[in-house]
């Protein structure tokens, strides 16, 4: 006992001796008596509260990463992104992510609408601590200041109070597009458009509506024959894909279900071009008419419509002039326009006069460094060689002799390959084995042995690169594409096209670039700067297209497609193929397994007509 005793005295003394000595220490220094017959002193030293009156070293903050929209593109990009490395924040009005090549089997049964639709929230369980859903519509972009304005999509917003700002360090918009109506007049009023999951499930209420209202005892033949024809605007993928699922859904399920009136169902199509499935293989399309024909499916090409009433649409051709024909039901899927807040953004930026956002090789819209535009709402717009060729010569003129010798254009053709993805197709194009044959022809017989060029010689050379990336086809290279959005008659292409290929690898590659951002600052990956300030190599290499291929279900069990390397494909087999490449697609096991019961139910039991 005396021993515990002297201890607790000596320890008491050292504590106050050490508050004198270090002011740092607290009096509230930890003091344990031990209880049974004597006090154990324990004395610990209050090393955290020393720690906390020093200058404390916090963590770096995050940067903030501010998404808007959930579809292929947006969705695409936070499946991939490390989310742990940035603050996070997802913005759209609609908190599902759809698989929207399958609307068309919507719109007839053969598909059920939530077979092809996943949470947002559910595909980003695994990553819920880094990001923040927000159900809500983005209806302006402040570059200025770096925020985005928004407004709850839950709700009314009449008053206001729905309105909220979220700010940035990184901007991905990514809202897709809109329906193109080329202001045609009555087409918003009168006409079905097949964008959203909520417009296919309204087309399939409205089929058996026609049926159903034709099938009444107070209905003539006549109106019989006008409310049930059916018309489709516009002769590109999703269009004819709807025409086929219609017509499957007439032979296959509703000659049973309603076998008086089966001999007055109609199916057209009105398409402006020559050909429908325009932007496919000649094969392709001819394919497609023919089989049409024989289904009783009638194509109307070269007709463009000028105006939609309540009973009539007024089409126009060369040859025959305006031709007005009754119908019951019109689909309207002749192109894809810009939404608002993205034509309000390009007046912000300077860039009026344009139908999407554009953007450089790296997805970064031009003049803003912050933001990043990927999908339907932006397109690349590739820099033409000739418009840096004296950058390019002097770059690779290591020697300042004037001239170019055969190695030192060895030494950086990769980069500008890299750069200008057209000298590689034009090269290939041309049959071209190298650079070496690109040159001969610039410097005739009499260097050939030399192979040295001079500044005139290398334009000459490159001259004609930049002209034949007009004519390479929109599926090479997606920066190519926005040279076709000067035609209207393909701006299907680009929706079929960017829906599911483009805008998936856009996402898949920002993302890539935003998870190793901070190494490739460091060791930059991307080819030599050719222009613009600064030196050395860009960070990344430039987003690269990828063509995989595109399909075009015909009904019938049998189907299209126009694959990689010239390959097309037709028939039965192709259908198949489709089935498979379709299911594999979808973004979650329960997607796909949802699907596929949905098409072994569609087998077995055939559609299903409830007016649901």
């Amino acid at each position: 006992m005396g021993f515990f005793f002297f201890a607790s005295r000596a320890a008491a003394r050292f504590l106050g001796e050490a508050r004198i000595t270090h002011p740092s220490v607290s009096t509230a220094a930890l003091l344990v008596a031990a209880a049974s017959g004597g006090g154990l002193v324990a004395y610990a030293d209050s090393a955290g509260e020393n720690a906390s009156s020093e200058p404390s070293q916090e963590a770096p903050r995050k940067k903030k990463v501010v998404v808007l929209g959930t579809g292929w593109a947006g969705t695409s990009f936070l499946k991939d992104l490390d989310c742990s490395k940035y603050e996070v924040k997802v913005i759209s009005p609609r908190n599902y992510f759809a698989f929207t090549p399958l609307l068309p089997s919507v719109t007839c049964g053969t598909v059920e609408a939530r077979s092809i639709v996943e949470p947002i929230r559910k595909m980003l369980e695994k990553k819920r601590k880094d990001v923040t859903f927000y159900e809500a519509e983005c209806f302006k972009i402040d570059a200025s200041k770096k925020a985005v304005h928004c407004r709850s999509a839950v709700g009314t917003n009449f008053d206001g109070n729905g309105d909220f700002m979220v700010d940035y360090d990184y901007l991905v918009v990514a809202l897709g597009a809109t329906v193109n109506t080329f202001n045609t007049p009555g087409v918003m009023e009168n006409c079905y458009f097949l964008k959203e999951v909520e417009d296919a499930q309204k087309i399939r209420r409205n089929v058996i509506d026609c049926f159903e209202k034709a099938s009444l005892p107070n209905i003539s033949e006549e109106e019989k024959r006008k409310i049930l024809h059916f018309v489709i605007i516009g002769g590109g993928p999703t269009g004819v894909e709807f025409a086929a699922e219609m017509h499957d859904f007439l032979v296959e399920d509703l000659v049973k279900l309603y076998p008086a009136i089966q001999d007055f169902v109609k199916i057209t199509i009105i398409q402006s071009g020559e050909h429908i499935l325009n932007m496919f293989d000649q094969r392709i399309a001819t394919f497609a008419e023919i089989k049409f024909q024989r289904d009783g499916i009638e194509v109307n090409t070269g007709f463009r419509v000028v105006k939609v009433s309540d009973d009539l649409i007024t089409m126009k051709s060369k040859s025959l002039g305006e031709v007005s024909v009754p119908y019951g039901m019109a689909v309207w899927s002749a192109g894809v326009g810009t939404r608002p807040v993205i034509m309000d953004f390009m007046q912000q930026i300077g860039q009026t006069n344009r139908r999407v956002l554009a953007t450089n090789e790296w997805l970064r819209v031009h003049e803003c460094d912050s933001i990043y535009a990927i999908g339907d709402c932006a397109s690349i717009t590739q820099r033409k060689i000739m418009d840096d060729i004296s950058t390019v010569f002097k770059m690779a003129d290591k020697d300042n002799s004037g001239t170019l010798t055969l190695k030192e254009i060895n030494d950086v053709i990769e980069d500008i390959c890299i750069r200008y993805p057209q000298v590689e197709l034009y090269m290939k194009s041309m049959h071209m084995l190298d650079i070496r044959d690109l040159i001969k022809d610039a410097i005739g017989d009499s260097h050939k042995e030399s192979m040295v060029v001079d500044i005139e010689e290398f334009k000459k050379a490159l001259s004609h690169v930049d002209s034949q990336v007009k004519s390479v086809p929109a599926t090479a290279q997606v920066a190519f594409i926005s040279i076709c959005k000067r035609s209207l008659a393909r701006v299907n292409i680009l929706r079929f096209l960017k829906l599911c290929q483009v805008a998936a690898q856009q996402g898949h590659y920002l993302a890539e670039c935003f998870n190793k951002m901070d190494q490739c600052k460091e060791h930059p990956e991307g080819p030599l700067r050719m222009t613009g300030t600064g030196s050395g190599r860009h960070n990344f290499r430039p987003f690269r297209y990828k063509h995989l291929g595109q399909f075009a279900p015909l009904g019938g069990e049998q189907a299209a497609a126009e694959l990689p390397g010239d390959w097309v494909s037709m028939g039965h087999s192709t259908q198949w193929l489709w089935y498979s490449v379709y299911a594999s697609k979808q973004v979650s096991w329960r997607t796909r397994m949802l699907v596929v019961s949905d098409w072994t139910r569609r087998f077995i039991f055939g559609r299903d007509s409830s007016r649901i």
